[in-house]
């Protein structure tokens, strides 16, 4: 897609003063220029344009609000010093992916006062010996090159929720809540099972006193009874005729 076609359809039937950020990646440059882009966008604070087949940035409108000027993956080799004349308040710029050889390319930079952030990734100057140092030394107004400062400290992620941190995080709040809620339904599975458990035994306790006491009262009238009429009790809880009986039978 053509810039100018792809300019039109960020717009969304907004005015170009409204806009304050402006993505144009992978989109076609005019000739390895920007093309389209005016000083009209006076309130453009972050404008990226990744992958355009960019040579340079000579067309690069006056944008006194720019903060962050994303130009990786083109082929930019020099012509640096429009970017302190056009972006005068420029505080992130990332060059990653483009032609640059040499330290002295990137001098114009130091007219970016605010200039505090600066990739170079992939760019063969990245290469030389002393290459950290040496920008360094050139522009002292940084505090990042390439995402770490001069005692190799990794930058602070200025945006996590751009890069889904917020999400992951949600995410993982998210699981562990279920997960936590899963442990006490299991917590409440095995208390409810306990209880059944202790409930059986409950009741395997009282069906066993209950039979023990019929058993006992059984024997506590057995111990009254007289002592023939408790063995024929037990004769006939055998089975067995009492011999008495028998005898009073063949009498008869």
């Amino acid at each position: 897609m053509e810039m100018k076609k792809r300019l039109t359809l960020e717009l969304r039937n907004k005015k170009p003063g409204e806009v304050k950020e402006l993505v144009l990646d992978n989109c076609r440059s005019d000739d390895g220029k920007i093309v389209g882009l005016s000083s009209d966008f006076e309130n453009l604070e972050f404008l990226s344009m990744i992958n355009i087949n960019l040579l340079s940035v000579s067309n690069l409108p006056k944008l006194n609000k720019l903060r962050k000027l994303e130009l990786s993956d083109n082929r930019i080799s020099g012509g640096l010093e429009v970017l302190a004349e056009r972006t005068p308040n420029l505080t992130h710029l990332n060059l990653s992916g483009n032609k640059i050889k040499d330290i002295n390319t990137l001098e114009p930079l130091k007219k970016l006062p605010n200039l505090h952030s600066l990739d170079l990734f992939n760019c063969e100057v990245t290469m030389l010996i002393n290459y950290r140092e040496s920008v360094f030394t050139l522009l002292p107004q940084l505090t990042y090159l390439d995402g770490f400062d001069a005692d190799d400290q990794e930058a602070p992620d200025s945006d996590p929720e751009a890069d889904g941190d917020g999400l992951e995080d949600e995410y993982e709040n998210g699981e562990e809540g279920e997960e936590e809620d899963d442990d006490d339904e299991e917590d409440d599975l095995d208390e409810e099972v306990i209880d059944d458990e202790e409930d059986e035994d409950d009741d395997l306790e009282g069906e066993e006193e209950e039979d023990g006491v019929d058993d006992e009262e059984e024997d506590e009238e057995e111990d009254d009874l007289p002592r023939g009429e408790k063995r024929k009790r037990n004769l006939e809880d055998e089975g067995e005729e009492d011999p008495e009986d028998e005898e009073d039978d063949e009498d008869d």
